[in-house]
Order: structure tokens, then C-alpha cells, then sequence
């Protein structure tokens, strides 16, 4: 579900950057109350980029912080399991460098 959103979010950001960067060219060639118009409108749309951006950041961070807890928990009421868990992730870590 967070890998859609993010790819959706991703899409939408680069669609609004384009959309802006285009209105930036076109404001670049006009001149007057038109111009400043597009370069409003471009403006706006980097700020609903922005806005979309830091969404997406807090949404991962509190993932972040969800996953970190729920690992957490998980060593706590499991603490020889988990270092069984890591010395065998470092084992095959080691054998894997070791082989290169």
C-alpha cells in the first residue's frame, strides 16, 4: 500500500513540476499581467508539490517510527531470538563479502 501511494505521490509531483515549468517558459516569453498571471499559477503549483512532498515524508517517517517500535518490541519479548536472527544475517553477510 505505501509503495502505491509513493509511486502515485512520485507521478503527481513530477507531473506538477512539469506542468509548473511549463508555465515558467510560457511567462518567460509573454510579457504584462498575462505573465505574471502564468508565473502565479506556476508558483502554485511548486507549493502543491512541496505540499505533496513533505506529505510523503511524514508519512515514511511514521512508518519509520512504527517499524522501529514494532522491532522493538519484538527484541524485548524475544531477546534470544533476535540474536540468533543477527548473528545469522551477519554470517551471511561475512560469507557473502568474503566470497568477492
Amino acid at each position: 500500500m505505501h509503495r502505491s501511494t509513493l509511486k502515485t505521490t512520485r507521478s503527481d509531483v513530477r507531473s506538477l513540476v512539469k506542468d509548473a515549468q511549463e508555465l515558467f517558459r510560457e511567462a518567460a516569453a509573454t510579457t504584462g499581467e498575462k505573465a505574471e498571471d502564468l508565473r502565479q499559477k506556476g508558483l502554485e503549483l511548486l507549493d502543491a508539490a512541496v505540499s505533496k512532498a513533505q506529505d510523503v515524508q511524514a508519512a515514511a517517517i511514521e512508518a519509520g517510527k512504527d517499524l522501529a517500535a514494532t522491532t522493538d518490541d519484538y527484541v524485548q519479548e524475544n531477546p534470544w531470538r533476535a540474536i540468533a536472527i543477527s548473528a545469522g544475517i551477519g554470517l551471511l553477510v561475512g560469507l557473502a563479502i568474503s566470497r568477492k
